[in-house]
């Protein structure tokens, strides 16, 4: 097995019914834009009762038909926040811890170490979050997930990852390895993907890629690294 390997989403995501929720982060080929993308997925009713907006420069999840929500503590939160020169994306309302940490000068990791993995057992929903501080025309990128260690929800575990920014490599983190009862959760370090130049091309790449029965959104973002300014794409099942 080659570790420096790099597939493209669809190749990565072959036969896979359910990657979960889905964070990617890297640099177009070209080296002009950092690329961030988010998904999400669902099975149930009230996870697939959901659309993605984008205000004001941040992603948030938004039930689709409000008199069909069950429960939305896990499921309805902002996703993307800009913070100075620091965008972040995250699975759930972690996003705002860490906004609040940083705030109050308290790194990415630091706030992490606040939170846990998601209170859903059996499945123990794991906590993934990312992390683009730009700077000098260029941009670096943190990544973390955070997981139970056992079946029984009973500590967690908390794994980092920091990156240099390459141009056509991303990173792509999900919750989970595929689909399951319980859903077995993400192992390892992030996937290494393929980023072409096309926001249109690589928002059909990673949306084609996706289980067209338990897809329900896809937000991708590329960011000018001269000028800053970004531009978005989003598909959302619901509509």
């Amino acid at each position: 097995m080659n570790p420096y390997e790099i597939k493209e989403v669809g190749a990565y995501l072959a036969g896979n019914t359910y990657p979960g929720r889905g964070i990617i982060i890297g640099k177009s080929a070209d080296g002009k834009s950092a690329v961030a993308a988010y998904f999400i997925m669902g099975r149930s009713s009230n996870s697939r009762n959901r659309i993605l907006a984008e205000k004001e420069g941040s992603l948030f999840t938004e039930p689709f038909d409000t008199s069909r929500v069950e429960d939305p503590s896990l499921i309805i939160y902002r996703a993307i926040r800009q913070y100075e020169n620091k965008l972040i994306i995250t699975n759930g309302d972690q996003t705002d811890t860490i906004y609040d940490g940083l705030v109050s000068g308290i790194s990415f990791d630091a706030a992490l170490e606040t939170r846990e993995f998601e209170p859903d057992g059996p499945n123990w929903t794991p906590r993934i979050s990312g992390m683009l501080t730009f700077e000098k025309g260029d941009f670096t990128y943190k990544m973390s997930i955070l997981k139970s260690g056992d079946a029984e929800g009973s500590f967690c575990n908390r794994f980092g990852f920091h990156y240099a920014s390459k141009a056509g490599l991303g990173h792509f983190l999900h919750t989970y390895v595929c689909d399951g009862n319980p859903i077995p959760t993400f192992r390892g370090e992030p996937g290494r993907i393929s980023i072409p130049d096309d926001i249109d091309a690589f928002t059909g790449e990673i949306w084609n890629a996706l289980d067209e029965n338990n897809r329900i959104s896809l937000y991708v973002r590329y960011i000018d690294l001269g000028t800053g300014k970004h531009t978005s794409r989003l598909i959302n099942k619901n509509v």
